[in-house]
């Protein structure tokens, strides 16, 4: 409640709750703890009968408590976009419209890989909502092979096909556990991503919503490169300082990111303390500069830019490269051409209809 407060103080502040219900059957305490989890799941009857009345109820007195400015539903993740799955989704909207809560409704629609590299059923999904009496959606893609940075085309070209589908149909678009990859996702006019602290709130998957031992080594530490779309360990700003190449690392003045700016004050970067704190705000006031930047006046002048920003970016990345300066897991190098192929594979497929209602988007 304190939390919730503080956020709308902000200016512009607005509260948004995930209920992440997305495995019902998860024993994980942090989700059974919840007033609204249910105390037994049975896939046959929950959506049409008293459980669903009671979830829906304590979710929406939760939003309510909460001062929410939109209620996100509860919603399962499909492995696999079928007829079952699909109407749940429809139960579930059609449920909350009749409870009447006052705030817009948001559909959750939460893919598992296959579901997202499944064209015909992001059709479908699609198909869904232009009957469903909700506002927006909230979409969460699982990423393929539990990579961080996904480097498959299909995958990035439907979740731009699916959020630029919900967007000319009116809908409130949100993209939740996403990470700066996704910042592709102006190209389709999403109103916002939602990203966190480390990679399993930048990454969604299902196993981190079941029952598991809590982590509690310490994380490692890295800095993000807004300049090249890539992360580096510590020790690689040393190579870089040595290179003479980080000042190239540094965020722009413009971001007002003043976090990582120990790293640049001419003392050995991996001596200065930049720690877990630091970096994960450096990544998130970056992400958050880097994504109002994204959206042009136009579609194709969104798009001109984002592609600019891959070119500029891979030129970053091949520098430091060749001084020495390596990203390891959290490399970009992979990513810009698949990309840049979902980029132009959505020109394809909603280039038109975007030009045309770019300006009521």
């Amino acid at each position: 409640m304190k939390l919730s407060d503080e956020i709308r103080d902000l200016p512009g502040g607005q509260v948004l709750v995930d209920p992440q219900f997305y495995v019902p059957r998860s024993d994980h305490f942090r989700l059974t703890a919840h007033d609204y989890w249910p105390a037994s799941y049975e896939t046959n009857g929950f959506f049409g009968g008293p459980g669903m009345q009671t979830l829906m109820s304590a979710v929406l007195q939760l939003n309510r408590d909460l001062g929410c400015s939109a209620v996100i539903l509860p919603g399962l993740m499909a492995t696999t976009i079928d007829d079952d799955w699909l109407a749940t989704l429809r139960a579930t909207a059609e449920h909350a419209v009749t409870m009447n809560a006052g705030i817009p409704l948001y559909a959750t629609v939460a893919l598992g890989a296959d579901g997202v590299r499944n064209s015909s059923g992001i059709q479908d999904v699609l198909a869904e909502f232009e009957s469903l009496e909700v506002e927006g959606a909230y979409l969460l893609f699982e990423h393929t092979n539990g990579d961080y940075i996904v480097q498959d085309p299909i995958w990035l070209a439907n979740a731009l096909e699916l959020a630029a589908g919900l967007r000319l149909l009116g809908k409130t678009v949100i993209v939740g556990y996403a990470n700066h990859e996704l910042l592709c996702l102006g190209a389709a006019s999403v109103n916002a991503i939602a990203s966190g602290t480390w990679m399993n709130v930048r990454a969604f998957s299902p196993d981190r919503f079941l029952a598991a031992e809590e982590d509690i080594k310490r994380k490692a530490v890295w800095y993000y490169d807004p300049a090249s779309l890539s992360e580096y360990k510590p020790a690689f700003l040393d190579m870089a300082q040595q290179r003479g190449v980080l000042a190239s690392m540094a965020p722009p003045a413009s971001f007002g990111s003043t976090y990582a700016a120990p790293l640049f004050s001419g003392v050995q970067p991996s001596s200065v303390g930049f720690g877990e704190q630091e970096a994960f705000r450096h990544y998130l006031q970056c992400l958050l500069h880097q994504a109002r930047g994204v959206r042009a006046a136009t579609f194709d002048a969104t798009v001109t830019n984002l592609r600019r920003t891959l070119d500029a970016a891979e030129r970053q990345a091949r520098q430091l490269v060749r001084a020495g300066v390596l990203p390891g897991l959290r490399s970009f190098s992979d990513a810009f051409d698949p990309v840049r192929s979902a980029l132009s594979s959505l020109e394809a497929t909603r280039g038109p209809m975007l030009r045309r209602a770019w300006g009521t988007l």
